[in-house]
């Protein structure tokens, strides 16, 4: 690589996609749920800092940088909780390389792996690691519900997403590669209408996946307040608080991303770059954050056995028959 390929992967990685677009993003989404599950719930919402109270998610995380304090315990590790944060937000900020989106775009067959790799196995240790900074028993019940979610939602999550790259493989030799499953996952529509089932299939899983994935009622389990306090977080505080919340913000922005790439195209059917292609993007994107938001505002916690047995039923099992189908036609 020369100056030139190293000073646009910096660029990507730091500015956009990278980590300061993704973060603005990721606030931006934060408000709009909060908004959106404050109307649904007969409430105002944020509605003072800034126009509509767009600023809100913005001041509270300054304010536990810098003006709140940081609790310690006699056997915490505020470092290391902080370096397993970053290690999620950088997995996470570097996912954005495979998309579309991404100046500087990697791609190569079967990349669906690193993917994989980045959002789901070092996002989830980045996590745990944080949380196990804290030894705590609440934190150990939390993370323990954690786990037994992760079990059955990464499995079930990572089925769904394969459905739109079996399908392109197949029909555009795309070699499970993110990029080309992403420009051609909607265009296979036109070629054979009966993958249409497998897709609505697999987005139903998905994003029943992602709700669970998120920790968002129904599957916010591991944080329950009544039984836990706040789970696997109820240590944080100050500025490792701010990077949980900053982290959590960042992967409901990169799942919900990857969904509207993957399966909904991106700014198909115009171009990346054009405006309406823009404009597109952001309406689908919008539409996967409202759903998931409208599925937060009207369930109630579920219990971890009814969470588990919700998510082979309605995400696992439609998964795996999804993926049956889109292999098999």
């Amino acid at each position: 690589m020369n100056i030139g390929d190293i000073l646009m992967l910096l660029i990507s990685l730091i500015v956009f996609p990278g980590l300061i677009f993704i973060s603005a993003s990721s606030l931006f989404t934060e408000w709009f749920i909060r908004k959106v599950t404050a109307r649904i719930q007969n409430r105002m919402g944020p509605s003072y800092t800034g126009p509509f109270g767009i600023l809100q998610p913005f001041i509270d995380f300054i304010k536990l940088i810098g003006v709140k304090e940081l609790k310690l315990q006699r056997y915490s590790s505020t470092m290391l909780a902080g370096l397993g944060l970053l290690m999620a937000i950088g997995a996470l900020v570097s996912s954005l390389l495979l998309l579309p989106i991404s100046i500087v775009r990697i791609q190569a067959p079967y990349d669906v792996i690193v993917l994989i790799y980045l959002t789901v196995v070092w996002t989830l240790i980045g996590l745990i690691i944080a949380a196990l900074s804290y030894p705590n028993p609440f934190t150990i019940a939390g993370v323990s519900r954690m786990l037994a979610l992760a079990t059955f939602v990464e499995p079930a999550w990572v089925v769904a997403l394969l459905v739109p790259f079996i399908a392109t493989s197949k029909l555009y030799n795309c070699s499970y590669s993110v990029l080309c499953t992403s420009r051609y996952t909607l265009s296979i529509l036109g070629i054979n209408p009966l993958y249409i089932l497998p897709y609505i299939l697999g987005i139903i899983a998905i994003l029943v996946a992602s709700q669970a994935k998120l920790m968002y009622k129904p599957f916010d389990i591991p944080e329950a307040e009544q039984e836990l306090i706040s789970g696997h977080i109820t240590e944080f505080s100050g500025p490792v608080l701010a990077l949980y919340n900053l982290a959590h913000d960042i992967e409901t922005t990169v799942i919900a991303l990857i969904v509207v790439y993957i399966y909904l195209g991106g700014p198909y059917p115009y171009p990346h770059l054009s405006v309406p292609g823009a404009l597109l993007l952001i309406i689908k994107y919008f539409i996967i954050v409202t759903i998931i938001t409208i599925i937060r505002s009207v369930f109630g916690r579920f219990r971890i056995d009814d969470a588990i047995r919700s998510i082979i039923k309605y995400s696992l099992t439609i998964s795996i028959i999804a993926l049956i189908l889109s292999w098999i036609m």
